[in-house]
């Protein structure tokens, strides 16, 4: 298959990412709908397929019959050998691209919430912040299972290493109604594409200086340069005499972080109560290092969510420069709606 006949599928894994060991571990995208049974025994054609779908759930509202109808049909019969999938992963806040190497298959043995399954082998993970906001919108859609087609070129370019590309001529951004969940993603993506452009390398360590004064810490940046493995000392006191004294190490790259990264900042911190080491990056950590740091009471390790979660607490303290480089607004979603999604 020549590689511009290669469509590029969005896959979700449920509206948590129960299916995300399913996906990465065993190497398979799937769907529910698990009261259908094997699709393979129905004919090749819509009706038949909406007819299945309203038989196996009979309480399911009328107009959701033939869009779920539709994504089975379109998993079983139009999804094709050698095309690329990209499932944006829940739990490590990456998205991962794929190709299909399997036809469709029934196997509720292996997972009994997805039985619907389809082999691939994944060939790249990619951060979310290399992707544009309506690539990332797009992805976002509300559907289990569906084809991409505004920013298509965006994610096969990543998977040949290559940098984003532009949407489209003529592509717009009404890819998927965006509902509660979709809106805090989106704000999330954005704010760490803001801080992995814009404040690159030791930019970064003064805005996360700047976050822990906000917190109520003292803060010294270390000049740029040779730093020892040390970026900012934290302290309560405003001289920093008294302990206990923090030690941070500040990453903007979008590497997974190493055990021995993490290792060598524990190496700096004396013994007994008076040092702290934290970490912080954009990215993500590796499960050794993550293993690493729980056997210590004195290392804390922050990742691009838990860094956001503390820019959306202290926001509205950040000096206008911050606020200038984030401009966020406050909006408010109804809580019916909020209900519904969770």
């Amino acid at each position: 298959m020549a590689e511009n006949d290669k469509n590029v599928w969005g896959m979700h894994a449920g509206a948590t990412g129960d299916a995300d060991t399913l996906f990465l571990k065993q190497n398979y995208i799937g769907l529910g709908w698990a009261k259908i049974g094997d699709l393979k025994t129905l004919s090749a054609n819509r009706e038949t397929f909406k007819m299945r779908v309203a038989s196996a759930y009979p309480e399911m509202k009328l107009g959701a019959i033939p869009v779920n109808a539709g994504q089975l049909y379109r998993f079983v019969h139009e999804m094709r050998v050698g095309d690329l999938v990209a499932y944006p992963s829940k739990q490590d806040r990456q998205i991962h691209i794929g190709q299909v190497i399997g036809e469709y298959q029934y196997n509720p043995s292996l997972e009994s919430g997805y039985p619907h399954l389809r082999q691939v082998k994944w060939l790249k993970s990619v951060p979310r912040t290399h992707f544009t906001q309506g690539a990332l919108y797009e992805i976002g859609s509300a559907m289990s299972f569906f084809l991409l087609k505004a920013y298509v070129d965006e994610y096969k370019a990543a998977v040949e290493a290559k940098a984003s590309t532009e949407p489209l001529a003529g592509a717009e951004d009404e890819t998927v109604a965006l509902v509660a969940e979709d809106i805090e993603q989106l704000t999330r993506d954005f704010i760490l594409k803001q801080l992995s452009q814009e404040l690159k390398g030791h930019p970064l360590a003064h805005f996360v200086a700047h976050l822990l004064q906000k917190i109520g810490y003292h803060t010294r940046v270390s000049p740029e340069g040779a730093d020892g493995g040390i970026d900012i000392i934290a302290h309560k006191d405003e001289l920093g005499f008294e302990p206990p004294i923090i030690k941070v190490q500040v990453k903007s790259g979008t590497n997974i972080v190493s055990p021995s990264d993490v290792q060598a900042l524990y190496g700096t911190i004396e013994g007994g109560k008076s040092e702290y080491g934290l970490f912080v990056t954009l990215s993500s950590f590796s499960s050794q290092a993550k293993i690493f740091a729980r056997s210590k009471s004195n290392l804390r390790l922050i990742d691009g969510t838990d860094l956001v979660d503390l820019v959306l607490q202290y926001y509205d303290h950040f000096d206008s420069r911050y606020k200038a480089l984030l401009p966020l607004k406050r909006v408010y979603i109804p809580q019916a709606l909020q209900d519904d999604e969770s």
